[in-house]
């Protein structure tokens, strides 16, 4: 088995079940809530400008919450048990080959380790003993990137998601009910951004960018969402309404 091109990139990192995992996940939740806010500011909004109605604005905006929660966890669910099949086919191919010729895939390990930068001594020796321990851990998180017994779970991920993506929502949907009609825009708008500042911030930070790019990007793309919606809506009330 040929796996000498796919070594992780960053071997020193933990494996998913580790900090680099725990900030992957935040970090996906981080974005999943921006997709929230932004979503649903958008669509209140836009009802806010074609009708004063609260009725309405509620309804579009718990409607838009539970369909972009639902769509969000669907999404989710899919591409992470695709991801899922594909690392058991992986692993189960891995312990065909450990079965089929141990020494090829042990001289292999050792290969990976010396690629690495370890001596090929040093290199035969740790492959050895990591082989002795567990030889399909060893070879799946060397060659793969991955663990057998930490592969991420669908329901979870899922689960995550439309929590992450409710969570966002919740804040453009309350915004824009408690004020008055006259005032329920503009005090979206400005709450609105701010959350999409501080998210954009956060998100920046834990994926080591720039924070001011990052966050006025967010603010940016946010308020323009909220001005074409809120146009769309008011020119949509004032002629079909």
């Amino acid at each position: 088995m040929s796996h000498s091109a796919e070594v992780p990139a960053h071997p020193g990192e933990p494996h998913r079940g580790g900090l680099a995992g725990r900030l992957n996940w935040l970090r996906a939740g981080v974005l999943g809530a921006n997709d929230g806010i932004v979503s649903t500011a958008g669509l209140v909004v836009g009802v806010a400008g074609a009708t004063t109605s609260t009725v309405a604005i509620v309804t579009a905006g718990v409607a838009g919450l539970a369909a972009g929660a639902v769509s969000m966890a669907l999404g989710e669910y899919v591409s992470v048990s695709s991801q899922r099949d594909t690392e058991r086919a992986l692993l189960a191919k891995e312990r065909a080959e450990l079965a089929a010729s141990p020494d090829d895939e042990l001289a292999e390990l050792a290969a990976l380790y010396v690629h690495k930068g370890l001596r090929p001594e040093t290199a035969k020796r740790v492959a050895t003993e990591l082989t002795e321990r567990d030889a399909l851990v060893a070879h799946a998180e060397a060659e793969l990137g991955i663990h057998p017994d930490e592969l991420t779970n669908p329901w979870h991920a899922a689960g995550a998601s439309a929590l992450a993506f409710t969570v966002g929502a919740l804040l453009p949907l309350i915004a824009i009910i408690l004020p008055g009609p006259g005032t329920r825009v503009p005090i979206t708008f400005v709450v609105v951004l701010l959350a999409l500042a501080g998210t954009g911030a956060v998100s920046a930070q834990l994926g080591e960018a720039r924070r001011w790019p990052a966050t006025l990007r967010l603010v940016l793309g946010g308020a323009l969402a909220m001005a074409v919606t809120f146009g769309i809506g008011q020119l949509l009330g004032s002629t079909a309404l």
